[in-house]
């Protein structure tokens, strides 16, 4: 297997692992029943729901007041903090409640405390954790904390700036000379190199891995300059929190139910995972199990292709159902794609249809060299909606699967490669007509693609205006060679023309006067 298929199985693995966490943090969140209570976007404790209240409710409302208090107790920038905050456990109801300066904070309810354990003693934990946590937020809050902070920051700035010029100059002087050498092309005693640009898709790959790396330093740097600050870290929860809530709320009904942003991500990443592994099993099935079965390379391509699709579809109505997409309810959806079809798709459902034709039918195959439309080719890929032919200059065109349908097509390997070449030759009238036959049977002998069985014929074509006509046919068995075999048997043609003596005419007209005078003067020269 080589390293192309090693890279695609190892991305299909991660990316199926990846859409499995995916799937299960969702399920993971929704098995928990508990809310944190924050203070500064720490986690102080958790509740759970109580009566009518959620726990979400709950939590949000504790930490809205234990955030509001903490904030007009404690002011920033100041040395030393002489407010406080007293907290304490009132008895006096039938549940115990921590109390925030005298005032009411939040009740302890069985819910909330664990199995084996008094409402007292968990009123004490979390007593105990509140206390330590405005402590902590009390700190953080002095001048000293904050200019230890801002200094970590410019450092941790100042770092950042240092890896990403670092990147910069080893990608400059040793990554792109390395890629831009990998790329070169030797071509006799010279090379070709490759430009870094677009067109190289290594350079494409590592600029893509080298962004997505910088971003993550990034990211990193500002996440950590915000954990540094209680108010910069407080947002810093809050966006996260607010981005989790719009990725996980049911935003999109399909059927009988509802999906959100989160649910597509999964269901992408499932697909995704599942288009790299059929192409990763094609090339497997392709190189190591069909090509040791004796077939054409165009039957191996075929049975590659139909394995391919089948396999998507499969997994696909597979992924659907593990996702929770009822099937039933794609019926609205193939209605709304038929009613696409006939008002703007039909040139997209066309070329479908017409590369099923010709993947099954098989007019064509890989490997085919043929003719269409002036375009003269060998056929590379034949998929779905496109087929790619590679012409003899070897470039590569893209062609619509219905033009192979509604024109004519010349395929020189159809069935069997052999062809026969049309070879026009002209020579002077007196030529002896037997050499001129010899001459061009040993020339086409003396090819070595020109085939002996059947042998080549020499067609006496007639007598032109200024020549005597043949045709030199030739049979050959590669017919996407036949351009260089037909230059090198004019090149044998011609030399053995020479040795023989045969002439080759140009175009000539002789003029009879019958009868009349043509006014001809006759001046002397005169020397200058």
């Amino acid at each position: 297997m080589n390293v192309r298929a090693l890279s695609s199985c190892f991305l299909g693995i991660c990316t199926i692992a990846c859409s499995w966490l995916l799937w299960a943090l969702p399920a993971w969140a929704q098995i928990t029943e508990t809310a944190p209570v924050l203070l500064d976007g720490r986690v102080v404790f958790e509740v759970a729901r109580s009566g009518q209240f959620s726990a979400t409710d709950r939590a949000q409302e504790a930490t809205r007041s234990l955030n509001g208090v903490v904030r007009a107790t404690f002011r920033p920038l100041q040395e030393e903090q002489e407010e406080s905050i007293s907290i304490t456990v009132s008895t006096t109801e039938t549940i115990p409640t921590l109390q925030l300066n005298g005032r009411h904070w939040l009740s302890v309810t069985s819910e909330d405390t664990p199995e084996g354990r008094s409402l007292i003693e968990q009123a004490r934990i979390w007593e105990s954790s509140l206390e330590s946590a405005i402590a902590r937020a009390k700190y953080e809050r002095t001048q000293q904390f904050l200019i230890r902070s801002a200094l970590l920051s410019f450092l941790a700035v100042a770092i950042l700036l240092f890896f990403l010029r670092g990147i910069n100059v080893i990608c400059d002087r040793w990554i792109y000379p390395y890629l831009q050498e990998s790329h070169s092309t030797p071509t006799g005693g010279s090379s070709y190199t490759q430009p870094l640009t677009i067109a190289n898709p290594r350079f494409i790959a590592f600029q893509v891995v080298l962004n997505l790396f910088r971003f993550l330093l990034i990211l990193i740097t500002l996440i950590y300059i915000s954990t540094r600050f209680p108010q910069t870290r407080h947002l810093n929860r809050q966006l996260r929190d607010t981005v989790i809530y719009s990725l996980t709320s049911d935003i999109f009904p399909l059927g009988n139910n509802a999906y959100s942003v989160l649910d597509l991500i999964i269901l992408i990443g499932l697909l995704t995972a599942l288009f790299i592994l059929a192409r990763s099993i094609k090339q497997v099935l392709r190189m190591r199990v069909l090509s040791i079965t004796g077939l054409s390379r165009a039957a191996q391509e075929t049975i590659a292709v139909v394995a391919n699709y089948g396999f998507i579809l499969i997994g696909t109505l597979v992924l659907l159902q593990l996702w929770g997409l009822d099937i039933t309810s794609l019926n609205v959806f193939a209605g709304v794609l038929g009613v696409g079809v006939g008002l703007g798709i039909q040139g997209i459902a066309k070329e479908f249809v017409s590369g099923l034709v010709l993947i099954f039918e098989r007019p064509i195959q890989v490997g085919d060299f043929v003719d269409v439309g002036g375009l003269v080719g060998t056929i590379e890929n034949i998929s779905v909606r496109s087929t790619e032919l590679t012409t003899i200059d070897r470039v590569s065109v893209i062609l619509p699967n219905s033009r192979f349908l509604e024109q004519e097509v010349v395929n020189w390997s159809h069935r069997s490669g052999i062809s026969r070449l049309h070879i026009p030759v002209k020579v002077a009238y007196g030529s002896d007509v037997e050499l001129v036959r010899q001459t061009l049977l040993d020339a086409a002998n003396e090819h070595s693609d020109v085939l002996s069985i059947p042998p080549p014929n020499i067609f006496f074509l007639g007598f032109g205006d200024s020549a005597l006509e043949f045709n030199l046919l030739p049979w050959i068995s590669e017919p996407r060679k036949q351009f260089q075999i037909k230059s090198d048997l004019y090149f044998i043609i011609y030399k053995l023309f020479q040795e023989r003596g045969i002439t080759i005419p140009f175009p000539q007209q002789d003029i009879h006067v019958r009868s009349g005078k043509l006014p001809v003067e006759l001046t002397q020269e005169r020397n200058l």
